[in-house]
């Protein structure tokens, strides 16, 4: 596997060797010796599974108490992924990276704690596979505007063509409002 720090050094682009002939491929999504032996010694103990169709954007989502390593990744269709950095002592606070995750790809993407969370569906569907270093707390989740100008993400979004949201993503607050890391 070959692991790429994005420009926020502790986001990383993880690209599994891929084992394919005729008949399709292989891969490791997960092997935790062999992430350990990668500086990501990780305790994983939940798993989650979406599906969404084109131009729905879910997050930008975090919990603040239960904060959530997220190892990500998408096993059919293509999402533009993005991680916020929202500790307040980082250097890159309040900055964003992103990459594309898809199926032919087969990148994954760490999502350290301390981070939002985000995604867009560029294909007709995508499902969507992640897995947490700590478990979904509804009552501590939080989520920043996906269109925040503070942070200014540059979703792929066609011009003119508003990404599809929940009512709970339409209600996210401004990074400079919402509740951060110290």
């Amino acid at each position: 596997m070959e692991i790429q720090p994005l420009a926020i050094p502790d986001v990383l682009l993880i690209r599994p060797r891929v084992f394919g002939d005729h008949r399709g491929f292989f891969l490791e999504s997960w092997n935790r010796l062999r992430f350990a032996g990668a500086g990501l010694d990780l305790d994983f103990v939940q798993d989650n599974h979406s599906r969404s169709g084109k131009h729905i954007l879910r997050g930008l989502h975090y919990q603040l108490k239960n904060s959530q390593g997220k190892l990500v990744r998408v096993v059919s269709g293509a999402v533009f992924d993005v991680a916020v950095d929202l500790r307040r002592s980082s250097p890159t606070f309040g900055r964003w990276v992103g990459a594309e995750l898809s199926d032919t790809n087969h990148h994954m993407l760490w999502v350290p704690p301390g981070f939002a969370h985000g995604f867009l569906v560029l294909s007709e569907t995508a499902d969507f596979l992640y897995k947490c270093t700590n478990y979904y707390v509804p009552a501590d989740e939080h989520c920043i505007l996906w269109n925040d100008p503070g942070i200014a993400i540059d979703w792929p979004l066609p011009a003119g063509v508003p990404p599809l949201l929940s009512a709970k993503d339409s209600a996210g607050l401004t990074l400079s409002a919402a509740a951060t890391f110290p």
